[in-house]
């Protein structure tokens, strides 16, 4: 095998590997400033699949002003 096939093998490996950690991560403002109110209220909810938001939104009287104020100002 020449030496760029195994590059381009390598290469192609760690580009996949880091796609999907970069796609579990969640960054956006919801999870950012409710990170908390979500182990609280909705620990067992999926992310990603609006279950989570879902739980946070029945939860609303519950959680914190800045988790209120993150599903306030992105919809959903």
């Amino acid at each position: 095998m020449s030496i760029i096939r195994v590059i381009a093998i390598a290469t192609s490996i760690n580009l996949f590997a880091v796609g999907a950690v970069f796609a579990q991560t969640q960054s956006g403002p919801v999870a950012s400033a409710c990170a908390a109110d979500l182990e609280t209220y909705c620990a067992g909810q999926t992310h990603g699949s609006g279950e989570a938001r879902a739980c946070l939104e029945a939860n609303k009287d519950k959680v914190s002003a800045a988790c209120k104020a993150a599903l306030d100002a992105t919809g959903g």
